[in-house]
């Protein structure tokens, strides 16, 4: 690289950097203008645009700061060449990244990461190669891999996988996107024909269809077993809106406990906001000026500079700058409801005081059993009208979040159970899930849970959600179909929160059969799910009482 290069102030574009295939991916290079470097590099390599408005903010702070910034477009993206095979060519081509800009003239050889979703990705996967100057990642809203992303314990994170590959086929070189109606196509059938309307079908959704079960085809790329192969700290961002939240307390409890280096568990941080996928410090939509979000205001404390949240970090690992974060323990949690911000040293925490909420008589959550033997409630689920994804970690712009769920729970396909009013605080703050015993029609369906913070005026908010399609109830590597009018026990995964039930509000638990567009129909006929067609209506029965005790795991935290 030529001298000029290295001058102070100067905005870099369209950058050729080599791949060990002979691949050039572009990158713009931003270098401060507060002296003639070498600087410490922050690196953010993207599928979506390495001059995405955000990020470019994001640069002039750190180039404020003293840091050298590196945006690329990975293979077969943006400006850059070859062809970009999902996930896949993140791992040679992150090395390959990370060992060039190392050896620049502008920079120190000392090199941290960032971005959020896909670009989270970029940042892991290829730190298990350990370049020797990789020293500090910031993966937000990242996932360990894409089965507990695009698939959900066997069922489909649909409107998740279509809007990936909608998004990302928006900017692939000599796309022919066509324009769409997004209802129409998370409705048409078979599903697996599915993105034909948009463009033509890509192999990654061909695979998301067909790849019931973790198999070679998702462990390829997966973290799983890869986290002895790390050698570097990660702060990990998320929120309890976020759809990739679950994925970043298996990456976190990956990390710090079986990392390579006592240095890399040992420094690994957590941070989880009142955010969501879309609506953060780092999304696309801001919270309110006072942490307005959705149907819920959070408080000034929500709002987080995120260019600061990176520095405290970079400072610290590539400046050697003492800013404090290497003292605190490892997680800071924001907690709804109280909305503050905690410190924690573990996950789950080790206080936990696990307390189950039994349904009973009335449509009543208790905190005993039912005195009665067996009680039971039933629906009619009918996959022409599904019950529609409102609120939660739902990924879209206007439908996640603290959403008020009063209509939802107005349909008569909806079974809805709160406790009583309460007479006291109730922090709950942990991974939720709900044990079910329930009947159906049909050979196979779904059921959902959701959990509901109701104020005093009525509003219901939500928190966290989950569902179990019954074929998958004992895995999915060998589904199994139900017996019609058999009873079984599910147990339904709800993800994780943190909330205070203040004094005045009520628990509260629906129970249904679908959450539509965020994960795909079950069409209730067993066939194959990809290529079914057939639409059927089930009966389903939720039981309850000392015989069957349907009942839902909240992890208490004494106060």
């Amino acid at each position: 690289m030529s001298q000029d290069l290295v001058l102070p102030g100067k905005l870099l574009l369209d950058q050729k950097i080599p791949m060990r295939d002979n691949i050039n991916l572009s990158a713009d290079i931003w270098l401060p203008d507060n002296g003639p470097g070498p600087w410490p590099a922050l690196l953010l390599r993207t599928i979506y645009d390495k001059q995405e408005t955000r990020y470019i903010n994001w640069a002039r702070g750190f180039n404020k700061n003293g840091y050298a910034v590196v945006m690329q477009d990975t293979r077969g993206r943006g400006d850059s060449d070859g062809e970009w095979d999902p996930y896949i060519c993140e791992l040679n081509d992150g090395f390959d990244t990370h060992e060039w800009v190392g050896k620049q003239k502008w920079c120190n050889g000392r090199i941290g990461t960032f971005g959020l979703s896909y670009p989270g990705f970029t940042q892991t996967y290829p730190a298990t190669l350990r370049s020797k100057y990789l020293k500090a990642l910031v993966p937000i809203a990242s996932q360990q891999d894409n089965y507990g992303h695009h698939r959900i314990n066997g069922v489909i994170h649909y409107a998740v996988a279509l809007a990936f590959l909608n998004m990302v086929g928006r900017t692939v070189k000599n796309s022919s996107l066509l324009y769409f109606d997004f209802q129409k196509l998370v409705r048409h059938l078979p599903i697996k024909d599915a993105f034909s309307i948009v463009a033509k079908t890509h192999p990654y959704y061909k695979g998301v269809m067909e790849h019931e079960s973790y198999d070679k085809w998702w462990s390829e790329y997966s973290l799983r077993s890869r986290y002895n192969e790390v050698d570097v700290p990660a702060m990990f961002v998320t929120g309890w809106y976020d759809s990739l939240l679950h994925e970043n307390f298996k990456l976190f409890n990956g990390w710090t406990k079986e990392a390579r280096t006592d240095s890399s568990r040992r420094l690994t941080k957590l941070i989880v906001g009142p955010w969501s996928h879309q609506v953060s410090p780092w999304g696309r939509l801001p919270l309110g000026d006072e942490g307005e979000y959705q149907d819920r205001v959070f408080g000034n404390s929500a709002l987080w500079d995120i260019v600061d949240m990176h520095l405290r970090w970079y400072d610290a690992r590539l400046k050697n700058v003492d800013t404090g974060i290497d003292e605190e323990p490892p997680i800071k949690l924001f907690v709804m409801g109280k909305n503050y911000w905690r410190h924690e040293h573990e996950w789950p925490l080790a206080r936990t005081k696990w307390t189950n909420l039994y349904l009973d008589k009335k449509n009543l959550l208790s905190f005993s059993t039912s005195v009665e033997n067996r009680v039971a409630n039933s629906f009619i689920y009918d996959p022409k009208k599904p019950v529609p994804s409102w609120g939660a970690q739902y990924q879209t712009f206007d439908l996640c979040g603290p959403r008020d769920r009063r209509n939802i729970e107005s349909r008569p396909d909806v079974l809805v159970y709160s406790t009583n009013i309460l007479e006291f605080d109730l922090e709950i703050t942990g991974p939720v899930r709900a044990i079910i015993y329930a009947s159906s029609s049909a050979i196979d369906t779904d059921f959902t849970a959701t959990l509901v913070d109701v104020e005093e005026d009525g509003k219901a908010i939500i928190l966290c959600e989950g569902i179990v399609r019954t074929r998958f109830r004992n895995g999915t590597a060998n589904p199994e179909m139900i017996s019609p009018d058999q009873v079984y026990k599910f147990e339904i995964e709800m993800w994780e929160t943190s909330n205070v039930f203040k004094s005045g509000h009520r628990i509260r638990m629906e129970i249904s059969s679908s959450n539509f567009p965020r994960y795909n129909r079950n069409l209730n006929t067993g066939n194959v799910i990809e290529t079914d067609t057939q639409l059927k209506k089930a009966s389903q029965t939720i039981y309850y009482g000392y015989e069957y005790p349907s009942h839902i795991v909240l992890p208490v935290i004494p106060f």
